[in-house]
């Protein structure tokens, strides 16, 4: 039986000092080397065997947090060792931290990324395993996505309106990580924020609705409802990809930044439809008359089709077994909820009919999610405003 670990890390704008990201923020020698070595312990606690980064501006800074990590585990497997010779000759591999090399760590550059004062972040991805391929970075589209909207007068042939996307707002990383003797594509992503969007006319310095002194209310829903429109069709995309390796069989891990909760529609889109227990009762999508019902064969190929396609919460599991134990991973406004993910194929679920793994056991570290109110928290700017998420898995 192959064990590994798997985990998700927003490390909230890694960039080198002295380097204005957004507009006037920057990170002086002090504050970046103290976030270094934030990420860099965080990344020890963690001891995951694949971690999904978002918000990394440059694969530079990325490098020195792994190569810091690399060195206190150094150290913490020397303690370690000296701790128990006197007590057992074997120190168990699962204690340990084993390093990651630079050749098992992959950078997608923001291609939206700008100047100073307008940078973009990145993501990426680091495995112990190493990567199958060079992993596949997904954003700008080489056919823009056209979404329509059909007319709400049923006879009208006219579509009522359509939204395009052409790229995304951050990459997607695919990725194909061989564990054991099987492998996995695991997808890393970043989807828009719920932050309104909005448009700053030619010539203007600013978008009318950032002007918070002159309220503009319905407009200010207008932003929110692109940053929801975008985000929606990013989910989409990343639902294609992921049914486009289900449909050939094979095992995937989704990990990420949602930024919405596993409930949400994007998050439902993302994960895939939950099957009805019984579509015999359902009518026919072709009836010809009232009684016009699905077949109880039909019910089972209904049902079967799609729990192919379903992906299940790394987080719902735990709190299944945990009898209701809550989990969150940022705070906004007195708000504490989960817009960290990680869904995984059935293959991962016990008694499903292509199973080859489960999960073991669920970690989240989240200690320094305070919203500021606690006294000796890790100061706001430089700490992440993400927990962090482990999913331990056993393959069979």
């Amino acid at each position: 039986m192959t064990s590994f670990s798997i985990g998700s890390f927003n490390v909230k704008n890694l960039i080198g000092a002295d380097q204005e990201y957004y507009r006037y923020e920057s990170y002086t020698s002090e504050e970046y080397a103290w976030k270094q070595n934030w990420i860099a312990r965080q990344l020890l606690t963690m001891n995951a065997d694949i971690v999904c980064f978002q918000e990394i501006f440059d694969q530079a800074s990325l490098q020195a947090v792994i190569d810091e990590s690399n060195h206190a585990a150094d150290d913490a497997n020397a303690n370690l060792t000296a701790s128990t010779s006197k007590h057992s000759p074997i120190v168990s591999d699962a204690t340990r931290f084993k390093p990651y090399a630079k050749d098992q760590v992959f950078f997608a550059p923001n291609a939206n990324d700008g100047s100073a004062g307008q940078r973009r972040p990145g993501l990426a991805m680091v495995s112990r395993f190493g990567f199958e391929d060079t992993p596949e970075m997904i954003q700008a589209l080489a056919e823009p996505l056209v979404i329509d909207f059909p007319s709400a007068d049923l006879d009208h042939e006219e579509k009522a309106g359509s939204y395009t996307l052409k790229k995304l707002s951050r990459p997607i990383i695919k990725a194909k990580i061989k564990v054991g003797n099987q492998v996995l594509t695991v997808f890393n992503c970043h989807l828009k924020s719920k932050l309104g969007e909005y448009i700053q006319p030619i010539g203007a310095d600013f978008a009318p609705e950032n002007d918070l002194v002159n309220y503009l209310p319905a407009q200010r829903a207008l932003g929110a409802l692109r940053a929801l429109l975008r985000r929606s069709a990013e989910a989409y995309l990343l639902r294609k990809l992921i049914a486009e390796e289900l449909i050939k069989d094979h095992p995937v891990m989704v990990l990420g930044d949602f930024n919405d909760g596993e409930y949400s529609v994007t998050s439902s889109m993302i994960k895939g439809e939950r099957p009805f227990k019984n579509y015999a009762w359902m009518r026919r999508h072709d009836a010809e008359h009232k009684n016009d019902r699905y077949s109880e064969r039909e019910d089972l190929v209904i049902r079967a089709q799609i729990e192919q396609y379903q992906l299940t919460s790394a987080e719902a599991q735990m709190i299944k077994r945990n009898q209701g134990e809550t989990v969150y991973t940022t705070a906004f406004a007195g708000v504490y909820e989960s817009i960290d993910q990680i869904l995984m194929s059935q293959h991962f679920i016990k008694g499903s009919a292509n199973n080859i793994g489960v999960m073991d056991d669920f970690s989240v570290f989240n200690d320094h999610i305070t919203e500021r109110a606690h006294a000796d928290a890790p100061y706001p700017k430089l700490a992440s405003d993400h927990g962090q998420i482990v999913a331990h898995m056993k393959l069979i």
